[in-house]
């Protein structure tokens, strides 16, 4: 019995590792789509949500059975618990990658308001913190998951100074408006982002040491 909860287990951990792959490709297809200006990518982001939520759906599906199976305890228990609020993470994750696809969508059909620096860079910070959050479960590693909830004020910074230039824009050109509020959507999707990896890397911290760091409980 033993032998088989082992099995599955490493079928869950695979699984998750899946996920992960297709939300962070998603994120990326979907800022290439808008920095790129090609509609057949951000078609392709919104397409590929199907699968995206099935998958959560059978990972949600493997957690219940391990737990009603088996019924585990310890960390055991922790490991599925928390995978379980990974996995819904990660679907909105992909949700929020889908909204920037959509954006890219209404941009692409305007001219350009400005060259786009700061939320490729953002985008490119968000989605690396996605990876080292699961990469800090997969590795079981603390130190990892910890760097994972510093890096969102980074992230949050970054917004903050994309939304003052785009409302200068705003301010300056009535023309602009309409532009300029579809990047900064574009900012608040990449920030949601951000808040998912961090909320992921503080149930991996859960998981190893069944400590609670949300909303500084630690402390």
């Amino acid at each position: 019995m033993e032998r088989h909860f082992d099995e599955e287990l490493k079928e869950l951990n695979k699984q998750l590792l899946r996920m992960s792959a297709f939300v962070e490709e998603a994120i990326s297809r979907s800022v290439k789509a808008l920095v790129e200006r090609k509609d057949d990518l951000a078609r392709e982001v919104i397409k590929h949500e199907e699968k995206i939520n099935i998958l959560e759906l059978e990972i949600d599906e493997l957690c219940l059975r391990l737990l009603a199976l088996y019924q585990p305890e310890a960390i055991d228990l922790r490991f599925i618990t928390s995978v379980m609020k990974i996995n819904s993470d990660l679907e909105r994750v992909a949700d929020q990658a889908v909204n920037i696809a959509e954006r890219a969508q209404e941009i692409i059909k305007q001219p350009l308001l400005k060259p786009l620096i700061d939320i490729p860079r953002m985008a490119m910070l968000a989605q690396k913190m996605v990876k080292d959050s699961i990469d800090s479960l997969v590795n079981k590693d603390e130190t990892l998951a910890r760097d994972v909830c510093k890096r969102d004020d980074e992230v949050d910074n970054l917004n903050d100074q994309i939304f003052r230039e785009l409302l200068t824009y705003m301010m300056q050109d009535p023309k602009a408006v309409t532009r300029a509020i579809e990047l900064i959507l574009v900012g608040r999707h990449l920030e949601r982002i951000a808040d998912h990896a961090t909320n992921i890397a503080e149930d991996v911290i859960y998981f190893l040491k069944g400590k609670t760091i949300k909303h500084h409980i630690e402390d």
